[in-house]
């Protein structure tokens, strides 16, 4: 092997290589592969007791958080924690009585539904139940 056909076959090898690099990124988002994620349909969010009135409780709801709200009326409502703006986590608001998410200041009410800043729909609502002692949240059907 003469040196120019070295030369041809390293830069060759290089070539191919950095077009492999770039094109990898591409082909995994274009083509993702399954992810067989449990999808939770219910969950023990707290203990009965555990909420004081005007109150609430972020929880895992299974790969994502929720969040039990024990209203000033002493009404139990749960609700996915995830904004539906940009993903960020909403909080309880005592004293507005509303859910709150920081990053773009939008708001939800008790019912889930904006009530301002720009997120496009509402919050997804789960169900509550009291079984003994746990309260527990599943999705509605």
């Amino acid at each position: 092997m003469n040196r120019r056909n070295f030369v041809n076959v390293f830069l060759g090898g290089t070539l191919v290589g950095t077009a492999a690099t770039l094109l990898y990124p591409v082909i995994r988002y274009l083509l993702p592969q399954e992810q067989a994620e449990a999808e939770a349909i219910r969950a023990t969010a707290a203990k009965v007791g555990e909420l004081a009135p005007n109150t609430a409780k972020i929880f895992k709801f299974g790969s994502r958080p929720a969040i039990l709200v024990n209203t000033a009326g002493g009404e139990l409502k749960a609700f996915a924690a995830t904004c539906t703006h940009l993903s960020c986590t909403v909080f309880y608001e005592a004293s507005t009585e509303s859910l709150f998410c920081p990053c773009h200041s939008g708001r939800f009410d008790l019912a889930g539904h904006v009530v301002g800043g720009p997120p496009p729909a509402p919050l997804e609502t789960y169900r509550v139940e009291v079984a003994g002692q746990d309260i527990i949240v599943s999705k509605k059907a």
